[in-house]
């Protein structure tokens, strides 16, 4: 009887679990997926390809880095579109002051629309898809009133230069990405301001309980969600040559939402997996740029993502139903 049981629980151990599939499953995915173009995309191993799909994906991640401190918290941002929308239609209204002053009201733009929302959540305590709704619709209606509802070409030499320089033949956007990745990921694991983001997503009543700023701590990463989606907004703007605050940062809500999902941080809040987020971000952006390159269309993309995230989330129901 013994050795009849035991067989198929040796078997099913050697099953990947959920678990697994949540901490490692966007890496293997990922790793699959570049090896796939390997073999069969023409033209994938060059540097100028490898250098578009980082350069693509680099808003993203800016913005998705944000929005998983956000969701580690359980809350999150439907604003950070009409946020970068908003950054753009205030670059060309100061740039004539000089490069700095420009970025630095546009980033103070993205901190002022963090702010609200961090506010409206912590505060007022309205539930965070509808506080951030708020500012999704507001926030984009404010751009276009500051650019006059038209597009706006950029000619600043200094500005321009941030969308196409690069640094040890690394685009600048690139570099920029790394580094805000590097910084939060130190944030979260290595400074007590990260600790308390996760205590505070995993049950807020506790964390207020044992005397941490609950609602300091979750206006601090809304603004901090703002002003990294401002910044995506001023890189975009750089590197389209133009203010367009019509379809910039469109759906990029849902972008960074699905890059933190797949990456592995449950909705639920608690947790904050950094180099996940990267990696989904990475993941979307190469399989949409793979079904592109292999002659499919962007509906079947679109699909595909929808899939994976529908995976994601059940992996993560089924990890916290155990």
């Amino acid at each position: 009887m013994t050795q009849a049981t035991a067989a198929p629980t040796r078997g099913l151990t050697r099953l990947p679990s959920s678990a697994w599939f949540q901490e490692y499953g966007v890496y293997a995915a990922l790793a699959a997926l570049v090896v796939f173009n390997a073999l069969f995309t023409d033209r994938f191993l060059t540097t100028d390809n490898l250098r578009t799909q980082l350069v693509q994906v680099a808003p993203v991640v800016i913005v998705a880095l944000g929005m998983a401190l956000v969701i580690g918290t359980e809350g999150v941002d439907l604003s950070v579109g009409s946020t970068m929308a908003l950054a753009s239609a205030l670059l060309p209204l100061y740039l004539g002051y000089g490069l700095v002053p420009a970025l630095l009201i546009a980033l103070l733009a993205g901190a002022v629309v963090g702010a609200i929302n961090g506010t409206l959540v912590s505060v007022v305590g309205l539930q965070p898809i509808v506080a951030t709704l708020a500012l999704f619709v507001g926030g984009r209606g404010l751009a276009l009133v500051i650019a006059d509802g038209q597009l706006k070409q950029i000619v600043n030499p200094d500005l321009l230069a941030l969308g196409t320089n690069s640094v040890l033949g690394i685009p600048l956007v690139v570099v920029v990405a790394g580094v805000l990745a590097l910084a939060v990921a130190f944030l979260v694991q290595r400074t007590t301001f990260g600790r308390q983001v996760v205590a505070v997503g995993g049950n807020r009543a506790a964390a207020a309980l044992a005397g941490l700023p609950v609602k300091r701590l979750l206006i601090g990463v809304y603004v901090l969600c703002g002003v990294f989606a401002a910044l995506a907004g001023v890189l975009a703007t750089a590197r389209l040559t133009a203010s367009d605050p019509s379809s910039l940062g469109t759906l990029m809500e849902l972008s960074a939402i699905t890059a933190v999902v797949v990456g592995g941080t449950p909705l639920t809040g608690g947790s904050v997996r950094v180099l996940g987020t990267v990696a989904g971000a990475l993941l979307m952006q190469l399989l949409r740029a793979t079904l592109v390159k292999h002659d499919l269309p962007d509906s079947t993309a679109q699909i595909a993502q929808a899939a994976i995230i529908l995976a994601a989330v059940y992996v993560a129901r089924e990890r916290r139903s155990r």
